[in-house]
């Protein structure tokens, strides 16, 4: 892990802007996901890959109640008659 030399204040909400420049090298966009957890005393955000919400693939991926489903899988609920 490397430092970037930037620096930010939590707000009175808990909140801190991460900086244009890791967004767009990281390609975070609007409304993505990000995960955060605890390595030791680190706090590691990771970008969430939109996957599946049955199978975790990552192909043909639709929306569905804000819910990641690909389209095998909808099929496949689809002839659960």
């Amino acid at each position: 892990m490397h430092s970037t030399g930037i620096f930010r204040r939590i707000d009175s909400l808990g909140r801190f802007v991460l900086p244009k420049e890791l967004r767009k090298s990281l390609d975070l966009n609007i409304n993505d996901y990000l995960q955060i957890f605890l390595e030791g005393d680190t706090i590691v955000l990771r970008k969430i890959q939109e996957s599946c919400l049955f199978c975790d693939s990552i192909d043909d991926i639709t929306f569905f109640h804000d819910k990641c489903i690909c389209k095998k899988c909808i099929e496949e609920l689809k002839g659960q008659d």
